[in-house]
């Protein structure tokens, strides 16, 4: 594949001939963003979505390659990294191909990376121009206009003048500032591509008739699938209930996705739920699911079988669901602070997703009216010609604090470029300690860093005046000294400690963690939760759990105080006070400051003291009773997702010597409970050791292939244990009829509980639930082929132990379940 000598136009043939084999033929504006890109020019392509930027950007790393050069692929999350990082091993194989994201690295040093921007920007606050990287691919450059993360985006450019940049997005507006300034600092003409034709072209139409109506006329014109655009993810679950009146797939049709759908598990209340609709044709896409539901869903529509997706405005960056109309439901949104309506960007980058090249010949983007203006128009309809009647039509005003739209509204939006990309440089004190640690003279790079980069002149004293203060802090701290003389690299200031090499990189406050655990003592019975709590503490904030369990909090609390007599104005004080659970919060806090002095750059990450994982194991929960305890059915995702970050900080952050026997049981537990649920997120990560390995392909089957709950015999204890002490537990605040519908599994009344236990308390006053009471001691288990016989020992006050739950666990459902399927069979004293 690759040519002899890599001259402009031998890579260009070269490559154009490795399209042409595979059946591509290279649309024109794709043929002068390549030929750019192997004459050795920057590069900001900015053409519609479906216009073949991926094919532009493999060619930039087939130059990159042909001429013995380290190039790096950017892309904005660590999913679509991973994707990429897969797609181009089997181009190039996977001993040219790396992958860094911080938290993993796969073969970093291959001449090809594929990294999140934090990732290259790190590198370019480090090494600069000294970076042995000679092409940079930045995809979905529009990122650089993010508040929180576009740094990273800006970083490179700034700090890299040695590499050619490959800038790509479909809605970066105007870019003649980017132009400029990459030709400045890199000294390569910059090339803007842009005036490309979308294979498929949009046609777009507003309508004022009831959503019913305008989907029912979509789908009978052939306009399938449809991808309805929703701002919330309620409304989009809503949208979807809704649509199953209407009769959208033929008998044949619905009989193909029900054999496509095969055995799949629908484990939890919103699986169920999605199961329904898939099977009428109608699937829900959005940030809230767990991984494979949504894998399901895009498998299901690239195989043609869904009409209708009812989704949110997130739909994006690396998600692959074919769609022919995308139908906005509303072109105003309330973002997070205020209601307003959709920027330009906004628009284009969610309409630009119908119409698919190869499938379509065209696309379609349909607007909805408001629902108040339908309502009034339908009414002036049925008043017909008749100017008294229609006089008397009562016109529905819109909801307070809506903001309207209309046609005009619609238009402008299509007529509109995207917004510029504005600039969003930040100082940090990991910028600092990475700008100090490099080679030359700190100052005059920080000063450059400080004047240089995009922001207007007031921004840019204000990151001045943040850097002096970050620095002051540094001097100290001890963790910076500024020396008399310049040393042999020229550093004008040098750090006095060592950095790991990833400090900024991975958790960043893994190594807080590692110290905290020093704190705890080892031998308590709740050593194994607390070393869990220190490494929760150092994970983002999931808001939508914390906001759960903050309403539960506060539900108990209210119930507490009006059983109290508390009056009402007197509660909303105190409620005030109630917060989520922050276990060891006041140990961590002081340890987090004390730390801090010593190591300042952890001021860039606060502590985040929570309990979630804990919380799970400490109610004795499995992950669909968790879920349905807080009411996160649609953020079942987002649950998923942070126990297996959790479950992986705490196995990469707590050393060897540091995990006792019931530490490694609630890691097996943790891992495992993820596992059962949605492989996929610790499948890939794993599967990141041997890239080798086949990775799932497009055509693989919808089902998913789960091991048997029961392959992990250490987990499986604690999954059994947990079971088994949830029932100790309601027990022992005597809540029989939340026993009798604990599961379908006992096969026992409340009222049989309740003559069983109460049995117990005619001897005892209560029944321990102390992490003793829950320890693996209290239960006894005996394993045969099919079933395990398990005695549950409850702590009574007296120490006789004489009292349990005994018990037989029923394995082939466990597997079937992925869960420990425990049957009760008697309470009772021995």
């Amino acid at each position: 594949m690759l040519p002899a000598e890599p001259e402009p136009d031998s890579l260009f043939e070269a490559f154009a001939l490795w399209a042409e084999e595979r059946g591509i033929t290279l649309y024109p504006h794709q043929e002068e963003a390549l030929i750019e890109v192997v004459s050795g020019s920057n590069v900001i392509l900015n053409t519609p979505t479906g216009s073949g930027k991926s094919l532009v950007a493999t060619g930039a790393l087939f130059a990159a390659l042909a001429r013995n050069e380290c190039a790096f692929y950017t892309a904005p999350i660590k999913a679509l990294v991973s994707e990429k990082f897969f797609d181009l091993c089997k181009i190039f194989g996977t001993e040219n191909v790396g992958m860094m994201t911080g938290d993993a690295s796969v073969n970093a040093d291959a001449p090809i990376v594929c990294c999140t921007a934090e990732v290259l920007a790190q590198i370019a606050l480090a090494e600069g121009r000294d970076a042995d990287i000679n092409t940079v691919v930045m995809d979905e450059f529009h990122f650089y206009a993010e508040p929180d993360r576009g740094w990273a985006w800006q970083v490179p450019l700034l700090e890299m003048p040695q590499a050619q940049f490959l800038l790509m997005s479909a809605t970066l507006g105007d870019v003649s500032r980017f132009e400029e300034d990459l030709e400045k600092r890199t000294g390569r003409s910059t090339a803007v591509v842009a005036s490309a034709e979308r294979p498929v072209p949009l046609y777009y139409d507003y309508r004022v008739t009831p959503l019913h109506e305008t989907l029912e006329e979509l789908l009978g014109d052939g306009h399938a699938p449809v991808y309805i655009v929703h701002f919330t993810q309620a409304q989009a679950v809503e949208r979807a209930q809704s649509l199953t009146s209407i009769n959208m797939c033929t008998k044949e049709e619905k009989a193909k996705i029900a054999e496509e759908i095969g055995n799949f598990r629908f484990t939890t209340k919103f699986g169920r739920n999605l199961s329904r609709y898939v099977r009428h044709g109608i699937g829900v896409h959005h940030a809230g699911m767990l991984p494979k539901y949504r894998r399901l869903v895009e498998r299901l529509a690239q195989s043609g079988l869904l009409k209708v997706i009812c989704g949110t405005d997130t739909l994006g960056v690396g998600v692959n669901v074919p769609i022919r109309t995308v139908l906005f439901t509303a072109l105003s949104k309330y973002d997070g602070v205020r209601v307003r309506r959709l920027r330009a960007r906004e628009f284009h980058q969610i309409a630009g997703r119908a119409g698919r090249a190869g499938f379509d010949t065209v696309g379609n983007v349909v607007a909805q009216a408001p629902e108040h203006v339908i309502e009034n128009e339908k009414a002036l309809a049925k008043a017909g010609d008749d100017s008294k009647k229609r006089r008397k039509v009562v016109r529905k005003k819109a909801p307070d604090g809506f903001v309207s739209w209309d046609e005009a509204t619609f238009r402008k939006l299509i007529e509109s470029e995207p917004e510029p990309l504005n600039s969003r440089f930040r100082v940090s004190n990991a910028m600092l300690l990475s700008v100090i640690g490099r080679p030359g003279n700190c100052f005059t790079a920080m000063k450059y860093l400080l004047t240089e980069n995009h922001d207007d002149r007031k921004t840019q004293r204000r990151h001045i005046h943040d850097a002096v203060s970050i620095y002051r802090s540094l001097l100290d701290g001890g963790i910076v000294e500024t020396l008399p003389e310049p040393d042999e690299q020229g550093r004008t200031a040098r750090l006095t400690v060592d950095l790991q090499a990833d400090f900024a990189l991975n958790q960043p406050l893994s190594t807080f963690a590692l110290a905290a655990l020093d704190l705890l003592d080892v031998e308590s019975p709740t050593y194994p939760l607390d070393a869990l709590t220190v490494v929760e503490s150092t994970l983002d904030d999931p808001r939508q759990i914390l906001g759960a369990q903050l309403n539960k909090a506060r539900g108990e609390a209210v119930q507490e105080m009006k059983m109290e007599g508390i009056e009402y104005e007197e509660r909303m004080e105190l409620l005030e006070e109630v917060d989520y659970p922050k276990p060891l919060e006041e140990l961590l806090n002081h340890a987090y400051e004390v730390y801090r002095t010593g190591h300042p750059w952890v001021g860039d990450h606060p502590l985040r003291p929570k309990t979630i994982a804990r919380d799970m194991y400490e109610r004795a929960m499995n992950f669909v009773e968790y879920v349905g305890y807080y009411e996160l059915a649609r953020s079942e995702g987002l649950v998923l997702r942070y126990l297996a970050s959790a479950y992986k900080a705490l196995n990469q952050t707590v050393p060897d010597d540091a995990k006792t026997e019931e530490l490694r049981d609630l890691i097996e537990w943790l891992g495992e409970l993820v596992r059962q649920v949605d492989s996929s997120l610790l499948d890939e990560w794993e599967q990141l050791t041997n890239p080798e390995e086949e990775a799932e392909g497009e055509g693989a089957e919808v089902e998913e292939k789960v091991r048997p709950v029961t392959a992990n015999a250490r987990a499986f204890r604690v999954l059994v244990r947990n079971e088994m002490f949830r029932r100790v537990e309601l027990a022992s605040r005597r809540r029989y009829g939340d026993l009798g519908k604990l599961s379908e599994d006992d096969e026992w009344s409340g009222e049989e509980w309740a003559e069983a236990v109460e049995a117990y308390y005619a001897e005892h006053d209560q029944i321990g639930t102390g992490p003793d009471a829950r320890g693996p001691k209290m239960l006894l288990i005996e394993e045969e082929d099919d079933m395990w016989r398990v005695r549950q020992i409850l702590a009574d006050p007296a120490g006789d132990h004489d009292w349990g739950i005994s018990a037989e666990v029923d394995l082939a459902a466990s597997n079937a379940e992925g869960r420990a399927v425990v049957h009760v069979t008697d309470v009772n004293r021995l």
